[in-house]
């Protein structure tokens, strides 16, 4: 769990480095990359939420 963690820190940082360049500049292939992580997030969470609980049910 601790690795899903670690990843997800990392893609939300990303993903806020990207959405901001395309909010300030209009970067359009940063709103790209943004979209992109922002779907690795969801996948991500989903597995962190199935982790979790399984962890809680120990």
């Amino acid at each position: 769990m601790k690795e899903v963690v670690e990843k997800l820190s990392l893609l939300v940082a990303e993903f806020t480095k990207d959405a901001n360049a395309q909010v300030e500049n209009g970067n359009k292939a940063a709103g790209t990359r943004a979209r992109k992580a922002s779907l690795e997030i969801e996948k991500l969470t989903k597995e962190f939420r199935k982790a979790s609980l399984e962890d809680s049910k120990k």
